[in-house]
């Protein structure tokens, strides 16, 4: 079975990798995702073994923090049931729910992120979401050429 590989976008003070690293288990549900693509991606595309970039968005040091492994596919998110939730779906139905989840596992956070700017500067990194104009999915996909090349470039800093 083909290993797919992923950009998991996350605002670290809603949850980071920090967050992710001080679980018991440093195992968590990746909950909230309310786009349509990127729900397909964890409904139907996101498998157990696929690898993730963690990716900090919205602060100060914006880039690619950490990498874990999908450790379960996609199931019902069920915080769009939760009304006391942020991420609440009114519309949602239980027998029809809109929204799923998966769970991933740190394998390791970077000493230090690799930044949005050295990744736009990359010859080599074209494909990925990132770098192309209008892409503010906050899960893409990412083609294995240029993940392994990333996770060099983390693994150099």
């Amino acid at each position: 079975m083909r290993m797919n590989y992923w950009l998991f976008k996350t605002e670290p003070d809603a949850f980071g990798i920090d967050d992710l690293a001080n679980m018991s288990d440093q195992t968590e549900h990746w909950d909230g995702i309310r786009n349509y693509q990127a729900r397909n991606f964890l409904r139907d595309d996101v498998k157990v073994g696929d690898l993730v970039f963690i990716y900090h968005s919205s602060c100060k040091d914006v880039g690619i923090a950490g990498i874990a492994e999908v450790v379960k596919e996609g199931y019902v998110d069920h915080t769009q049931f939760d009304p006391e939730c942020k991420y609440h779906d009114p519309k949602s139905d239980p027998q029809k729910p809109r929204w799923y989840m998966v769970d991933v596992k740190l394998m390791r956070k970077f000493d230090r992120i690799l930044s949005l700017k050295s990744i736009k500067s990359m010859s080599e990194i074209t494909q990925i979401g990132l770098v192309k104009k209008g892409n503010r999915l906050s899960i893409m996909p990412v083609e294995q050429v240029e993940f392994e090349y990333l996770l060099a470039q983390c693994d150099a800093l």
